[in-house]
């Protein structure tokens, strides 16, 4: 029986990491990216551009601009400078409502489509920057829904959950990909492939993690492989 799989795919480093794994875990990887209006929004180009040269089963981009419209965030609004303090609502200026519950409600439908078992996502309760829609208590949550939903067994795999930022590179390096996620992703909130701008938050997240593991790697490298093996 052939096992598929399906990742939300942004072309960061998070979701390239799902991605690559994912890839020697199952014999069909599908990706899925989401086009809503977003600021960072050479992301989709980044994305195209690694599908293709990971040589996945497929790759779908979907419109989901009535997104944008609804949720009003520094992630959909280009007036809305990136901010690194918490709004009133304790929440980043950079949190889309509804976001995850929209983007994993149509993974799952797709995966519904192409009879893939499982729907990979690189949300983390870890480094979560604060976003409640990363969190596993919503994931499993999401996952019931799913699956009573459409009445049919469905897994959100979440291969980042439990893991920081150091181990996610570390979980790159140990695919052989370091270079390539370092490199070829995009992760920053203003665009910029790589390194990023290097003052947004998520920039400040990436490096720190980066240096960390570079700095560390035989500390970080077990930490991985003992949260790997109770998983």
């Amino acid at each position: 029986m052939t096992t598929k799989a399906v990742v939300v795919f942004s072309g960061g480093q998070d979701s390239t990491t799902c991605l690559i794994q994912a890839m020697q875990q199952y014999d069909e990887v599908h990706a899925i990216t989401f086009d809503y209006g977003q600021r960072h929004s050479g992301e989709i180009q980044v994305a195209e551009q690694l599908a293709k040269d990971l040589g996945i089963a497929s790759h779908k981009v979907l419109d989901v601009g009535l997104l944008n419209e609804l949720a009003i965030s520094a992630l959909t609004r280009d007036n809305i400078p990136v901010s690194h303090e918490l709004m009133d609502n304790g929440l980043p200026n950079t949190f889309v409502p509804g976001r995850n519950i929209l983007f994993l409600t149509l993974a799952g439908i797709y995966a519904y489509q192409l009879g893939a078992e499982a729907v990979i996502t690189g949300v983390c309760e870890t480094d979560f920057s604060g976003y409640p829609d990363c969190r596993n208590d919503f994931i499993k949550a999401m996952e019931s829904a799913l699956v009573q939903g459409m009445d049919r067994q469905l897994n959100l795999v979440t291969p980042l959950m439990w893991l920081n930022k150091a181990e996610t590179w570390a979980l790159a390096d140990k695919f052989d990909s370091l270079e390539l996620v370092k490199n070829q992703t995009l992760t920053c909130y203003n665009g910029i492939k790589g390194d990023g701008c290097g003052e947004c938050p998520a920039c400040h997240l990436r490096r720190n993690g980066l240096e960390e593991y570079l700095n560390n790697k035989a500390q970080v490298m077990k930490s991985l492989d003992d949260k790997c093996s109770k998983n």
